[in-house]
Formats: C-alpha cells, sequence, structure tokens
C-alpha cells in the first residue's frame, strides 16, 4: 500500500512538513509502522498550489527517500495547501504517471488502498468514465481511475456525492463479479481552497488515518515544541500515520467517515457508498 499526508493553513516550507518531523513522510517511506508494508519506495509525488488556481506537481519513480531534487525543491516552496505520498504498488507498473497525486483542473487526489480485482473490472469501470474526461487518463492505476470516476459523478460540485457514488458504483461492479469487499481506501482531495479526507472500505477494516489537534491545544499541550509556534491557527495535518510522538497531537479518523478540513470550518460525518 502507500502512505501519505496533506497539510492546510498558512504558507509553510515544504522542508518543514517533508523532512523536518521525526517520522516523517520521508521516514515512513523506509519505516512504515502502521502500513500495509513496511517499506514504499515506488515513486513519490507532491503536489501545492502557489501562483493561480492549477497546482503544480512534481513525481518521480526514485524511492522518496533518495531524491535529491526532491530535497532541493523542499527548501524552496512555501505553500498554503500541500499533498505528498509515497507509494507501494499493488500490482500497476512503477512509472511517473502512475505516482500520486493526480491532477484535474485545479483537483488534486491522492489515495492509499486497493480496488480490488482492479485487473477483472477495469475495463467495466474505465468504460463508466465520461467521454470528455477519458483522454486525460494518464496511468493505470485504480487510484486514478477511482479518482475519474468521482470527477464524472460529479466531484467537482458535490465533492462528497461523487466520492459516495464512485466507491457505490466500484462495489456494485465489484460484487457482480463475485469480488468480495472492492474497496479499501484512505483518500485525500481539494480544489485548491477546501480539503476533504475520505476513510472506507468494503470490509469495515480501512487503513489507518489521523488528523491533527487544533494548533492552539498542541502548544498548550507541548510548549516545547518550535514548529507549532509558527503554525497558524487554522494549520490542519491529516495523516496516514503521525509524524511526531506527541500525546494528545493525533486523533484517527473514524472508521467509514469524511472529513471536511477549510478554513473556519472542520466537519467529521459517517461516509456511506451510493450509486449513481
Amino acid at each position: 500500500m502507500c502512505r501519505w499526508m496533506a497539510y492546510s493553513g498558512d504558507p509553510v516550507l515544504v522542508e518543514d512538513l517533508l523532512f523536518r518531523p521525526k517520522h516523517s513522510l520521508i521516514d515512513q517511506s523506509l519505516h512504515s509502522r502502521l502500513g500495509a508494508t513496511t517499506t514504499n519506495g515506488d515513486g513519490f509525488g507532491i503536489g501545492w498550489y502557489g501562483e493561480g488556481p492549477r497546482p503544480a506537481l512534481f513525481k518521480s519513480v526514485d524511492p522518496a527517500w533518495n531524491d535529491q531534487n526532491l530535497r532541493e525543491i523542499a527548501t524552496k516552496v512555501r505553500t498554503p495547501l500541500f499533498f505528498a505520498h509515497v507509494r507501494a504498488s499493488t500490482g500497476t507498473a512503477v512509472q511517473r504517471t502512475n505516482c500520486h497525486p493526480f491532477r484535474h483542473g485545479r483537483w488534486l487526489w491522492m489515495h492509499n488502498g486497493a480496488v480490488r480485482g482492479f485487473h477483472e473490472i477495469k475495463r467495466e469501470l474505465l468504460a463508466a468514465v465520461d467521454p470528455s474526461l477519458f483522454p486525460d487518463i494518464e496511468g493505470s492505476t485504480d487510484s486514478e481511475t477511482l479518482f475519474f470516476l468521482a470527477l464524472t459523478f460529479g466531484l467537482t460540485d458535490d465533492t462528497i456525492g461523487a466520492v459516495s457514488r464512485a466507491v457505490g458504483f466500484v462495489e456494485k461492479v465489484g460484487r457482480e463479479s463475485g469480488i468480495d469487499d472492492p474497496v479499501q481506501m484512505t483518500v485525500a482531495t481539494t480544489d485548491g481552497e477546501s480539503m476533504w479526507v475520505f476513510r472506507y472500505s468494503s470490509e469495515g477494516k480501512s487503513r489507518s488515518l489521523f488528523f491533527s489537534t487544533a494548533v492552539s491545544s498542541l502548544r498548550q499541550l507541548h510548549p516545547e515544541v518550535e514548529i507549532l509556534h509558527r503554525l497558524s491557527e487554522e494549520a490542519r495535518f491529516v495523516v496516514s500515520e503521525p509524524l511526531r510522538e506527541l500525546p494528545g497531537a493525533w486523533n484517527e479518523v473514524p472508521e467509514s467517515s469524511v472529513g471536511l478540513v477549510r478554513p473556519g470550518q472542520d466537519e467529521i460525518s459517517e461516509f456511506r457508498p451510493g450509486l449513481p
């Protein structure tokens, strides 16, 4: 499987997010503690927002822990909204177009998990993608297919509803093909302003996902942690596994939940698959 992190808040240096925490995402690419695999070395990607609405991407098939270009970029990029992902392939090729995050217009998407039986149902899933969107699919992963299904079912207008319909469609196709528990996912997606995170699996045993405690509370709990004094009150992290072992800092996203992160408002609600 994979590991990922997402940040929303005042602009911060990518190096502070990606490399400096004690159990950073770079450390997790080699030493994951909660993932299905310990090593996530089948490529990486970062996505961030700067000038204009369209996010920037940097991806590579190199292991994240051994990429000097990533280290260089991280010292110069400052952003208010950041996605990062380290990949462990579930069967599709190790190539740049299969690295997360995936982008369409102003939207980013990244996924940890799998569509079980993807090889058997891939044709039917791809056939359901809107013809106007289909030419923009670049890779061969179940994760990108799920993204384009969500776009097909209305991601840009009704984000939670679209993901619900996409997941429900995958489950329907999978089960009709004799595949038990077709969907395993933690997903993050954003339009550059709001961020939505999902934790769901057909079997009810989803991969790990955590969100950070409010910064004001964390400063009181851990005044010795210097970076907390440089983060805004709006700063939020969502991570596959905690970046630091700080008591009270991390909260598990409940099973079958969706979280909305945006300035002035964070919400967690129940997530259930629907039908398109």
